[in-house]
């Protein structure tokens, strides 16, 4: 029976999902995990769409999580499917695509939604908001047809959505209803230079102006204002404010203010259910910047891992962001007031001003336009409350009262060590300080990885890499010897040189013993070390399944929209109409949305419940064709001579003998092999893993080949003349592969790096190929066949068992039909 909780995520944002991570790594097998988003993607960082929108980036490069990871995380994701109803009563959602699924803890993170000003022509096509990637994708399409964009709203988002669109090649207009440019985070001295900035970089401003309707028949042509004056315009982006997705939760019950109202624990009115990032209002505000939603994430996921935590209090809010090549930072209560001092330095000349704001001798808010590197350090004395009299000039100018010029790393060295370098990612100082000296982070992409410090907004990066210059030093910049991942600096040949050395014969004790940061390790090194365990010591090392991914597990490919995919065996290509019956037959019984001949020349039942797989492969009593492994895939095959009169060989029976021989292999990446009956090469030989071509009393044999997304034509190995010697060299060249490639490398990466020259040397004498091909033949001996895997497993049928369990508890039938 699963003992884990139930836990739905609403919301496949930011916020969300970042709560996420921190609970995964405080309670990792505590909860069953499902989310539902709204969008069609996986979690993307929306700071970065301005990066988009300006060319600078694509969708692929600004996921924060691929699919992979929630794969890695045993995560159940519906994307495109937003949750449409919630029953407390019986803890149970239901998603606008029917999908029924119970709880037992319910986040709520549903973000918000551009406000669209209720102006009349507001519903004209051509006015968007901007606040997804979808928004980004139709100005872009806008950009090529239209000349003319006005955007409503002259704050930051406003402001990263004209620069985009003048990138774009758009004569841009930004509409502001205040006097100065984001009137919300800088004072009017701040505002002004910033408008001069973009005035030079090619933008108009209207300041001052409230728009009264937008103009034009069914698509917009222009912006009319109250004081009678208008603008011509084909698209409207409207910049002016969000506002928080309440819907669901209105209609839930749950109590609801402009936002989710939430307790200092993020918990709502309902029990079992808690709300965490935009949507959410806390102590009668709601926060629109990363660094709160991500301080409330924390709370809630200690919260939830049951570890006690200080309750959340509300933040106090810094922006430090590059708007359009300009740095601005701004923090606290930067605006004059009756019972406040302000000091200010301002140098036209090099566009750089300063602000400070103090009451009672505390500093309490602060502006920078120009150069921000002061800005981590004064958003620290401001959070502390500290008293900074007889410092005043000192926070201002950057030097000592004594008068002394203070380097800029001197000031870094000054900064406490738990002070927040990157409020996006709560990342302080000290973190980055042990990423560098501790685990050898010398480059910023290093460093970016290992901390996620400047990975999102980017505003920090300057003090980033003056960090990273104080901690390494001359090594700043140089790239140290990397390990298989994060938690070792071991590479591939030093780990399994040991594992071999020290008799090691678990993943936990290898770890242990060679000195694994993480003690538990992570979803890059637990497969590996799985893989290299089980390749060295066949028949003595029990293969670890917690260390496989899900779809290995389920023998099945998980899709985006959280459905399976079933490839069933097919040797060769070539199959019988009993076979295409039984297929037929199964597929129609548990309504399989979609069934596809597939490139391996193969049948895929595509759309298949997760509930309904254990009924599946029973009712089709046929080995999984591993779709979803790195093991052998597939065996493509012409008709050779048995038809073709072409042929010269008979490929069907070579490719299936084949695919028979090394079905059972594990191998460090997933394995393509072909059979061409003659040299037109209709099986597509020459771009497989191993390719054999068949010439008149000959066989050729090609490897190297990969026909994906880095296509690379296979090399000749050997020419061979029997059907036995190309079973010899082909089992010797895949377990040579086995032996010395690193985890997750093709065949093709593999030979691109040892030489197609190293690896003919090694096969070279027929002693060496008898001994790899003998020791290929031990490792398949221990290995059942795949479909008595999955039927017999023990483990696997508990797995099956508790999917059935809760599919029942849902109220859903397994083989409903």
């Amino acid at each position: 029976m699963n003992n884990k909780k139930k836990l739905v995520l609403v919301g496949n944002g930011m916020a969300g999902v970042w709560m996420l991570e921190h609970l995964l790594k405080l309670a990792p097998q505590t909860y069953e995990i499902t989310i539902f988003g709204a969008e069609p993607h996986p979690n993307y960082n929306r700071i970065l769409l301005s990066s988009v929108l300006a060319g600078g980036a694509g969708m692929n490069d600004i996921i924060i999580n691929d699919l992979d990871w929630y794969r890695e995380n045993q995560i159940e994701l519906h994307t495109g499917d937003p949750v449409t109803a919630i029953d407390p009563q019986q803890k149970l959602v239901r998603s606008a695509s029917g999908k029924q699924v119970s709880y037992d803890e319910l986040i709520l993170a549903t973000g918000s939604s551009a406000f669209i000003l209720p102006v009349a022509g507001s519903d004209k096509d051509g006015v968007i908001g901007f606040r997804d990637i979808k928004d980004c994708e139709t100005m872009m399409a806008a950009a090529t047809q239209y000349k003319r964009a006005a955007v409503i709203g002259g704050g930051l988002l406003g402001l990263e959505a004209a620069r985009g669109l003048l990138n774009l090649g758009m004569d841009v207009t930004v509409i502001h209803i205040n006097e100065h440019l984001m009137d919300r985070q800088l004072d009017r001295p701040a505002g002004l230079m910033l408008q001069q900035e973009l005035e030079a970089q090619g933008m108009q401003f209207l300041l001052g102006k409230r728009t009264v309707e937008l103009t034009g028949k069914r698509r917009v042509t222009g912006v009319r204002f109250t004081d009678g004056t208008a603008i011509d315009a084909d698209l409207v982006v409207m910049a002016v404010g969000i506002r928080p997705n309440v819907e669901l939760a209105t209609a839930s019950g749950v109590r609801v203010n402009r936002g989710i109202v939430v307790d200092d624990y993020m918990r709502t009115n309902m029990p079992g259910i808690s709300a965490v990032g935009e949507c959410a209002e806390h102590r009668g505000i709601g926060y629109g910047l990363v660094a709160p939603l991500y301080e409330q994430g924390t709370v809630l996921a200690k919260r939830l891992a049951g570890i006690d935590t200080v309750p959340y209090e509300g933040s106090v809010t810094s922006t430090k962001l590059k708007v359009s090549g300009v740095d601005v930072f701004s923090a606290g209560e930067f605006h004059d007031a009756a019972d406040t001092r302000a000091l200010r330095m301002q140098d036209d000349i090099d566009g750089i001003y300063k602000k400070l704001v103090i009451r009672d001798g505390r500093l309490i808010g602060a502006v920078l336009f120009g150069d921000t590197s002061d800005g981590a350090p004064l958003f620290s004395l401001i959070k502390s409350g500290e008293s900074v009299k007889g410092r005043e000039k000192e926070l201002l100018t950057g030097q000592p009262a004594g008068g002394a010029a203070v380097s800029p790393l001197q000031r870094l060295e000054a900064m406490a060590d738990d002070e927040i370098v990157c409020g996006c990612n709560g990342v302080s100082k000290a973190a980055i300080g042990e990423a560098v000296i501790g685990k050898g982070c010398n480059t910023m992409k290093s460093l970016k990885a290992c901390t996620k410090a400047s990975a999102s907004c980017g505003g920090c990066a300057p003090v980033v890499e003056g960090l990273l210059q104080l901690y390494a030093g001359d090594n700043a910049g140089v790239a140290v010897k990397e390990g298989i991942c994060g938690c070792t600096s071991l590479d591939r040949d030093e780990i399994v040189s040991e594992i071999k050395r020290m008799g090691l014969k678990t993943v936990k004790e290898t770890m242990n013993v060679l000195g694994w940061s993480e003690p538990e390790g992570c979803s890059k090194c637990r497969p590996a070390l799985n893989y290299y365990l089980g390749m060295l010591w066949p028949g003595e090392y029990e293969d670890e399944k917690e260390s496989r991914f899900t779809n290995e597990r389920y023998h099945a490919n998980i899709q985006k929209d959280g459905t399976y995919s079933v490839v069933p065996r097919i040797y060769g290509g070539v199959t019988s109409p009993t076979d295409l019956k039984k297929i037929a037959d199964v597929a129609e019984k548990y309504n399989v949305p979609l069934v596809k001949f597939t490139g391996g020349q193969r049948l895929d039942l595509l759309g298949v419940r997760k509930e309904d797989l254990p009924h599946i492969w029973e009712e089709l009593d046929m080995p999984s064709g591993h779709a979803y492994g790195k093991t052998l895939r597939t065996v493509k095959t012409c008709v050779g001579d048995t038809f073709c009169r072409f042929g010269t060989k008979d490929a069907m029976g070579m490719g299936i003998q084949l695919e028979k021989a090394f079905e059972r292999m594990d191998a460090p990446a997933k394995v393509k092999l072909a059979v061409s009956g003659c040299p037109r090469n209709c099986a597509e030989a020459g771009i497989k893993d191993v390719g054999v071509v068949a010439l008149d009393g000959a066989w050729e044999l090609y490897v190297g080949g990969n026909g994906g997304v880095k296509i690379r034509a296979g090399e000749l190995l050997c020419t061979v003349k029997t059907e036995d010697e190309v079973m010899e060299w082909t089992s010797a060249f895949l377990q040579y592969y086995r032996e010395q490639a690193r985890w997750n490398e093709r065949t093709a990466a593999w030979i691109e790096r040892v030489g197609l020259e190293h690896v003919k040397e090694a096969l070279a004498d027929g002693d060496t190929r008898q001994a790899l091909v003998s020791r290929l033949q031990e490792t398949l001996s221990y290995t059942s066949d795949p479909w008595q895997n999955i039927i017999q497993n023990d483990e696997l049928r508990k797995n099956f068992t508790d999917l059935n369990e809760s599919a029942a508890l849902a109220g859903t039938s397994p083989s409903a039909q």
